[in-house]
């Protein structure tokens, strides 16, 4: 899998010799991309000599020369021993130069060139780099599948049945509760109006064309999201900070093929099933408010409720199903590849994949609604 920009970034690794530090650094280190600022990176320690070593970094231009002299006067701030023999000749020579325009610019509040017109190319710049890790996934993944589809015998399908089993039947009881909730808080607010218009019997057409279309598949979706999508960027990220994908890599597997694809087509198969039975549960939901608030039939509710939805309007939630399976599996993944290589990391990437999910989600449901209004769905 190619390296996405996140995966190459500047990293600036700590390795402690008894009471000396050793900050290995790594990647790709430019003044247009993030990077970790020198107090960040030694948070609460107190060694008596810091070096710096960049055997592993890529490419480099002034940001790693202002993380160095960063570097440099945190251990004189400190009265730590500053030790530059890890460094190569030149660079040393280049941070000595620094040293008298670093100090005439730290007397004033704020570094230059740090204006609103800097921070929002800095701000456009990332979200390009964002962006097109995303379009690199999004081609990884179809690349992925149509070579398990000329190969299937390659796809991991135990993977994929006990992905099924997590993301489906495990999550059975949290859906069951929140679409039978959803049913009865839509069934009494509905049943409180059109009592008044005399209309009792119209709650059945409300909440049946309701749930079917919108609620059962969206409600599904965010129980996913929260559930699946954040279990799916918690463990890759954990492998990730593991260097198990690493591992996999050099054995020359891909980690689309062996990692993300049994999940998203786990997620994908099973989102319409969920679907259906959040719609299930949705529909009793509100023929219990229809019998106890309303004393409507059972039967009386359901013939109601068949006279409003028909195949078109299941059709509609579970191409929704799929799709939205589909998207919260997809940032999952994502989110648990660009994860930093810490349990931290790990944990950003988690919210990351919730929130991305849910926005995704959202997203598609209102395009959905507008391709829907103009094929008279």
């Amino acid at each position: 899998m190619p390296a996405s920009p996140e995966v190459r970034s500047a990293r600036a690794d700590v390795r402690e010799h008894g009471d000396s530090i050793v900050v290995e650094l790594t990647g790709r280190w430019r003044i247009a991309e993030k990077r970790q600022e020198f107090e960040e990176v030694m948070r609460d320690r107190k060694p008596t000599r810091v070096a710096l070593q960049m055997e592993g970094v890529e490419e480099w231009d002034s940001s790693l020369l202002l993380f160095a002299n960063d570097a440099k006067r945190w251990a004189g701030g400190h009265g730590v021993q500053w030790d530059e023999t890890l460094l190569p000749s030149d660079f040393r020579d280049m941070l000595a130069k620094m040293e008298p325009a670093a100090g005439s610019a730290s007397g004033g509040e704020s570094a230059p060139g740090r204006d609103l017109l800097t921070w929002v190319g800095l701000a456009t710049h990332d979200l390009a780099l964002r962006s097109r890790s995303m379009y690199t996934f999004v081609g990884e993944c179809v690349l992925s599948a149509f070579r398990l589809s000329r190969q299937p015998h390659r796809f991991r399908w135990r993977d994929c049945l006990s992905e099924m089993q997590q993301c489906g039947a495990m999550a059975l009881p949290i859906v069951s509760l929140i679409s039978l909730l959803v049913g009865l808080i839509m069934a009494y607010q509905a049943a409180v109006q059109l009592r008044q218009f005399g209309a009792d019997i119209y709650v059945a057409d409300l909440v049946g064309l309701a749930v079917v279309r919108e609620m059962g598949p969206m409600m599904a979706a965010v129980i996913m999201a929260g559930r699946t999508g954040a279990a799916f960027a918690a463990t890759i990220g954990n492998m990730k900070a593991g260097e198990e994908i690493d591992a996999l890599e050099s054995l020359g597997i891909l980690p689309i093929d062996f990692l993300v694809m049994p999940r998203l087509i786990a997620l994908g198969i099973m989102m319409p099933l969920l679907a259906m039975y959040a719609n299930m549960l949705g529909v009793i939901g509100g023929m219990l408010v229809a019998k106890t608030v309303l004393e409507i039939p059972p039967s009386a509710y359901w013939v109601e409720m068949q006279t409003i939805v028909d195949l078109s309007d299941i059709f509609t939630g579970l191409i929704k199903a799929v799709v939205f399976g589909l998207l919260i599996g997809f940032s999952g993944c994502l989110r648990g590849l660009q994860a930093d290589r810490s349990a931290a990391g790990v944990g950003r990437a988690a919210t990351s994949a919730v929130v991305t999910g849910i926005l995704m989600v959202i997203v598609a449901d209102a395009v959905f609604a507008v391709v829907f209004n103009i094929l008279g769905l």
